[in-house]
């Protein structure tokens, strides 16, 4: 049996969803909370279950209403996208661009979203910088318009562009002894060496692992930290060495705090890549930030050495 649900009930479901509360999905919709009340209430007939259940004066989605929550963002982005493209054909420049970025990766990440923005002043847009699981997470959802990563994932469908290159290196403090000692290491010469890092799944993380391993070497469990300026500040304490993106250590490279070791093999020669499902219909607007990217990103990235 077809369900008889109208774009204004998703509208309305979704925004009490996210809000907890129907005064607030009322005031944000510009209606009445009565009305806001009355289109759930239609909505939970229409599919014959309660999508919400009221503990006091507080509100919670139950299980079907947090599938439905889920399904509804999805529908709801792939609505406003389809009215950007129709205004975009009908002479609109104006869009939305919602732009998720690998935290190693926002150290220039910024900078290419302001040249754009300020080829583009009319384009609103939204960053969010976060760890390769939530990056996952989005990109499983189809929920970003693009995405700015290392290593693309291996078991999502997506296209992956790439369009920089992201060298991985090792860095210690300036008074470390490997540093003093100025001599060309081997890999043999630092896996017993105490090193700092990522979260277990990250991109380095792994990177540096599999470097390890495919010369099976032993490496010791890196300490982890939850962010690539924590690990900076652990490695100029003297906590230990890292494998991080040169595009992190900039700063510190001419501040001289931190040094890039020489090391056979290294550096790990990886590529930053654009990340969007496969079959997505890119807006406008995020296809104009995709091509701007591969033809312009690398050349405004300052070069590191």
């Amino acid at each position: 049996m077809p369900l008889n649900i109208t774009f204004r009930q998703l509208r309305v479901f979704e925004a009490v969803a996210r809000h907890s509360s129907f005064t607030r999905a009322a005031e944000e919709l510009h209606l009445t909370q009565p009305a806001v009340s009355m289109q759930i209430k239609q909505l939970e007939e229409n599919l014959g279950i309660a999508l919400f259940e009221h503990l006091g004066k507080k509100i919670f989605l139950t299980d079907a209403g947090n599938e439905f929550y889920h399904t509804s963002r999805i529908i709801g982005r792939q609505l406003s996208d389809s009215e950007e493209y129709i205004e975009n054909l009908k002479g609109m420049r104006q869009g939305h661009l919602n732009i998720l970025v690998a935290s190693t990766a926002n150290y220039f990440a910024t900078n290419l979203l302001a040249t754009f923005i300020e080829r583009h002043p009319e384009i609103t847009f939204s960053l969010d910088v976060t760890n390769r699981q939530h990056l996952l997470q989005s990109l499983s959802s189809n929920e970003p318009d693009l995405v700015i990563m290392g290593q693309p994932p291996e078991k999502l469908d997506v296209v992956a562009e790439a369009f920089m290159e992201n060298p991985l290196v090792v860095v210690v403090g300036n008074h470390h002894h490997l540093f003093l000692n100025h001599k060309p290491l081997t890999p043999e010469q630092i896996q017993h060496e105490r090193f700092v890092g990522r979260e277990q799944g990250s991109g380095t993380r792994t990177a540096m692992e599999r470097f390890f391993e495919e010369r099976n070497l032993h490496l010791e469990t890196p300490m982890e930290f939850g962010s690539n300026e924590t690990i900076k500040q652990a490695v100029q304490a003297g906590l230990g060495l890292a494998l991080v993106s040169i595009h992190t250590i900039q700063l510190e490279l001419k501040a001289g705090v931190l040094r890039v070791l020489e090391v056979d093999d290294l550096p790990i020669r990886r590529q930053w890549h654009l990340v969007y499902r496969k079959g997505k219909r890119l807006s406008p607007v995020a296809d104009s930030f995709r091509q701007f990217v591969l033809d312009e990103g690398s050349l405004l990235v300052p070069k590191m050495g």
